[in-house]
C-alpha cells in the first residue's frame, strides 16, 4: 500500500510538470496560475502546494529535468550542475571537440525547446526564476571556466567573461532556432558560425 501511494504520488508531481510546462509554452508563463495547472492536472490547488511551495519550486524542478536531458550532473562541492564533457571539450579547445560538443547540444534543442523558452520568459518577469535562471547559466560558465583552467588558457582574469560570451552565442542561437529560424545544424552556415565563435573565444583558435 505505501508503495502505492508512492507511486500515486510520483505520478501526480510528473503530471503537473508536465502540464505546467505545457501551459508556460501555450499561454505564456505571465497567465499562467497555480489554479490553472492544478485544473489542467486534474487536481486542486492544495494537492499543488504539496508537492511545489511555489511557481519558482516548480520550475526548480523543470530545470532539473532540463539538466538530465542535456547530461548535467550535480557538483558535489557547490550542489550545482556539471557537465564533464564540456569542461574536456574545452580543455583540449580543438575546433573539432568544441563543434562536437554544441552539434550534441543543437541535436537536444527539439526537446528541451518548452523548457528554454518557458525559463525565459518567466525570468524576464520574475526576479525569482531570473535568479534560477541565472544560476544555472552560471553552472555553465563555470564548466567552460574549469576547462580553461585546466589548460591555462588565455588570461586566467578573463576567462569567467568568456565563458559568459560562449553561453550567450550559444544561447542567443539556440533562441534563434527554436523562435523559428530552424535551420539544419549539419549544413546550415549559422551553426558553423557559433562553432567559430567558440573556438575563437574559448578554443585554441583565441591564440592565432
Amino acid at each position: 500500500m505505501a508503495n502505492l501511494r508512492q507511486r500515486q504520488k510520483e505520478s501526480t508531481r510528473k503530471r503537473l510538470l508536465e502540464v505546467a510546462l505545457d501551459l508556460f509554452v501555450t499561454r505564456g508563463y505571465v497567465a499562467t496560475t497555480i489554479d490553472d495547472i492544478a485544473s489542467a492536472a486534474g487536481t486542486t490547488r492544495v494537492t499543488f502546494y504539496a508537492h511545489f511551495e511555489s511557481r519558482k519550486d516548480l520550475m526548480r524542478a523543470l530545470m532539473g529535468e532540463l539538466n538530465e536531458i542535456l547530461g548535467r550532473h550535480t557538483r558535489p562541492d557547490t550542489g550545482g550542475s556539471t557537465a564533464s564533457p564540456l569542461v574536456e571539450a574545452v580543455r583540449v579547445g580543438s575546433r573539432e571537440l568544441l563543434a562536437d560538443w554544441l552539434r550534441n547540444q543543437a541535436r537536444q534543442w527539439p526537446r528541451i525547446r518548452p523548457y528554454i523558452l518557458s525559463a525565459t520568459e518567466a525570468s524576464a518577469v520574475d526576479p525569482d526564476i531570473r535568479s534560477l535562471f541565472h544560476e544555472w547559466i552560471e553552472d555553465v560558465v563555470a564548466d567552460v571556466v574549469e576547462g580553461l583552467d585546466a589548460a591555462d588558457r588565455f588570461d586566467a582574469a578573463g576567462r569567467h567573461f568568456r565563458g559568459e560570451l560562449a553561453f550567450a552565442n550559444l544561447d542567443q542561437t539556440a533562441l534563434y532556432w527554436m523562435r523559428g529560424g530552424g535551420f539544419d545544424i549539419d549544413t546550415a552556415p549559422e551553426f558553423d558560425v557559433m562553432v567559430e565563435a567558440w573556438w575563437r573565444l574559448v578554443g585554441t583558435g583565441g591564440l592565432r
